[in-house]
């Protein structure tokens, strides 16, 4: 059987990735307290989904934190793939809360629109520019990070909602103060919740495939088999699984059913070339074969094990 893989990892990346997380998550603990208290003060609901918001921020970042952390630590003997998938959990537990957070939301800006009240509202613009000034930040920190990477996107989504909905909340403030709209703090939290729902459900999807071990989007399966099986010594391509083990590694296992009884020399030979193809054209870094000749077993590109 040959095996493969190919490996890029920058450590200090990953401590600037780990230190701008941690920024991040003392800055959302200042804004979660601030409004908090000012929603409490001041009435508004929509001040208080934001900190209801900003407080899952602050689990969610802590959430990428640990993950982030653990995806450092070296396999071991009871964990051959060490903590890689620790980020891919991360980012669906987060996706997930975001969902959750939004439907609460939501039930009560129905709840609080059916029956508007007065709120204080220079508090509101003021702690929701901090909000603003806090989380747009937070979010320039993770930005970069947030497009190769599912974790950090999932943190980079918490903080760019939150910083959509301080705006929101400002805006709202001011229709409050110089027009007296009160029920425009329901509408904007409903506003709010619904983008929430939207934003997480796509990254709850992608999550959800890596860890169901399905065929990432970007990989055509069956183009892969046809010119893996166009090489002169395979006689077959069968029993093919490809997954997505974290965000830096895609794994091709498959068995090939060569035409003559080859030696291992001559099999180093053409794994190469197939590490080579899969690599550079699909960016498959992990690569493991089983040769096979004259065996008698289900030739089905796809086999349930």
């Amino acid at each position: 059987m040959g095996h493969s893989h190919t490996h890029n990892h920058s450590h200090s990346h990953n401590d600037l990735k780990g230190r701008n997380l941690f920024i991040s998550i003392l800055l959302n603990i200042l804004i979660t307290i601030a409004q908090v208290v000012g929603g409490i003060v001041s009435g508004s609901l929509a001040l208080l989904s934001d900190a209801l918001h900003n407080f899952s921020d602050v689990l969610s970042l802590i959430i990428s934190y640990v993950a982030n952390k653990l995806s450092k630590k070296k396999a071991s003997i009871h964990r051959t793939f060490g903590y890689k998938r620790a980020e891919i959990l991360a980012a669906f537990i987060n996706a997930a809360t975001l969902i959750i957070v939004a439907i609460l939301l939501i039930i009560e800006a129905i709840k609080r629109f059916q029956n508007p009240e007065e709120i204080e509202s220079n508090l509101v613009i003021w702690l929701s520019l901090l909000g603003i000034v806090a989380n747009g930040f937070s979010v320039l920190l993770l930005k970069k990070d947030s497009k190769a990477n599912m974790n950090m996107k999932s943190a980079y989504l918490h903080l760019l909602t939150d910083m959509m909905a301080s705006v929101a909340v400002l805006i709202g403030g001011l229709l409050m103060k110089y027009y007296e709209l009160y029920w425009v703090d329901s509408v904007l939290t409903f506003v709010i919740a619904l983008y929430l729902i939207w934003m997480g459900f796509d990254l709850l999807k992608r999550s959800t495939k890596v860890l169901m071990l399905f065929t990432p989007d970007d990989i055509p399966l069956k183009q892969i088999v046809a010119e893996i099986n166009a090489f002169d010594s395979i006689k077959n391509v069968h029993h093919v699984h490809v997954w997505q083990l974290n965000e830096e590694e895609i794994h091709l296992e498959a068995h090939i059913d060569f035409n003559n009884d080859i030696t291992l020399s001559q099999f180093d030979v053409i794994l190469h070339e197939i590490e080579y193809l899969v690599f550079n054209k699909y960016d498959i870094n992990h690569v493991n074969i089983q040769p096979e000749f004259g065996k008698d077993d289900v030739k089905d590109v796809i086999v349930q094990d």
